[in-house]
């Protein structure tokens, strides 16, 4: 039986996989990471499928009613987000209306908060396949490869005949991940990797997980609310290393690998672990990580020997009672010694700052500023708060009327941008998207860091094309 994984086609360079969907201002787009490790699962199963990602391959619909018309699958699946929903319905419809009998089913963070609204929205969505998918479309294809009895498929959501919405039991998450074969052997057989762009990370480079889900619960994030809850499950120090030794073998194009786990350091043993075994190996693939700002200078040292370049790290705030307030469960003076650590072990910092969380005032985005310039990261973002379906942040802002709107296509601009559809009294989602590009321009147009990055790009080769590329794009909107 064929396979058809879509990344729907909408704004080109449109990324629905990274935890905050948009087009992004520093030229990034993220790998289509969960379709391709469901791409993974099911052709270990025997099943014959194609990945496709439309806004990266510039795809239209066209394009992939001309590909559909090729592989002639039975089963297509949908990949989706909150602000694509109503372009990635269209899109079902289209595929709908020329292969009728085609099983279509979504996936993704929005249709698992929202699966029965999705359902009646619009009868060319079969099923939807709540949180962790993997696995779940392995046995619905294999049911489906038999007869269209769905009654015993955990983790879907489908019409009955009668029309009414049933909802299966929600799927236990995948204990046993090494079972899951390299994501980036997907990567080498159906995607390009230099479509791919990380502006913190080398070009090009390759993004997987060492582990899924994260312990801590901040109250934005997309991630665990909605696919891979709060245990984090890992997989061997073995199966992570022989992927690396992969990637160099199979991938030889590849600077960098991104270790998307949302807190790689939430077992800090397991990294020191992690980074021997590398070591011992003799890897030569710098790597990236998302990590907090709560790890010791023992593990950053152990991780930069291994082949750590950069940390990407959740700052968000300069104001302890906004930390509170979205369960950071940290303090602002831990920012400040993380940074010396990471300093002292040699290893980058990209911080992430968000504006408009619950409880912002001006005074406390002045704080957010000042506390950026402070801790001086090599790089930085300032994005306004997103909150989707699914998110104790979504709620917090739809109890409290601070919803601008609720359209889901408003979430966006009109180019695919990140906007802000939160305002506080006497702080409205238009300041809180002015303070995001002012704190942009502040920091990036300061004329030490300018220098710095000058003299990086004239001494560090290695760093070169990043910088440039990301900050041609990133000048592209601070100047217009």
């Amino acid at each position: 039986m064929n396979i058809y994984i879509l990344n729907p086609p909408f704004h080109h360079r449109f990324s629905r996989s990274q935890r905050s969907p948009a087009v992004i201002k520093s030229g990034v787009i993220y790998y289509p990471i969960w379709l391709a490790y469901a791409t993974a699962v099911l052709e270990k199963a025997g099943f014959t499928v194609r990945l496709v990602d439309a806004p990266a391959r510039g795809f239209d619909l066209e394009d992939i009613i001309h590909q559909i018309d090729e592989f002639k699958p039975r089963v297509i699946v949908l990949d989706t987000s909150t602000p694509s929903i109503e372009n990635d319905i269209g899109v079902a419809e289209a595929i709908h209306n020329r292969y009728p009998k085609a099983y279509i089913v979504m996936v993704g963070p929005h249709v698992t908060a929202l699966p029965e609204e999705v359902l009646n929205s619009s009868s060319a969505v079969n099923i939807v396949a709540r949180g962790e998918y993997d696995y779940t479309l392995r046995d619905l294809a294999i049911q489906l490869d038999g007869n269209d009895d769905l009654s015993s498929i955990d983790g879907i959501s489908y019409r009955n005949n009668d029309g009414s919405v049933v909802h299966n039991p929600q799927r236990e998450y995948i204990k046993e991940l090494d079972e899951i074969p390299f994501v980036s052997s997907v990567y080498k057989r159906h995607l390009h990797v230099e479509d791919y762009f990380y502006s913190i990370t080398r070009y090009p480079e390759v993004a997987i997980l060492t582990g899924r889900g994260c312990p801590y619960q901040c109250s934005y994030c997309l991630w665990p609310q909605t696919l891979t809850g709060h245990g984090y499950r890992k997989r061997s120090i073995t199966n992570v290393a022989d992927e690396f030794d992969y990637i160099s073998q199979e991938l030889p194009q590849v600077k960098e690998v991104f270790l998307e786990d949302d807190t790689l350091t939430v077992d800090q043993k397991r990294s020191i672990s992690l980074s021997q075994e590398l070591i011992r190996r003799g890897n030569r693939l710098p790597f990236t990580a998302n990590s907090r700002a709560d790890v010791s200078y023992e593990t950053l040292k152990n991780l930069k020997e291994a082949g750590l370049r950069l940390v990407c790290v959740g700052f968000e705030s300069g104001d302890e009672s906004i930390l509170d307030n979205i369960h950071k469960n940290i303090k602002v003076d831990q920012f400040y010694q993380f940074c010396a650590s990471a300093k002292k072990a040699g290893v980058r910092v990209h911080g992430c700052f968000m504006a408009g969380n619950p409880g912002e005032t001006r005074q406390s985005l002045d704080k957010t500023l000042q506390l950026a310039k402070q801790l001086n990261p090599d790089t930085a973002q300032f994005l306004p708060i997103m909150v989707y379906p699914g998110t104790e942040a979504y709620d917090w802002a739809n109890a409290n009327g601070l919803l601008d709107t609720n359209h889901f296509q408003d979430w966006l601009t009109t180019d695919g941008l990140h906007k802000s559809i939160v305002s506080h009294p006497g702080l409205s989602s238009e300041d809180i998207v002015k303070w995001c590009d002012d704190a942009r321009r502040s920091f990036y147009l300061r004329p030490k860091y300018l220098l710095d990055k000058f003299l990086e790009i004239i001494y560090h080769p290695g760093e070169r094309y990043r910088i440039i590329k990301s900050a041609h794009s990133l000048f592209h909107y601070i100047f217009r």
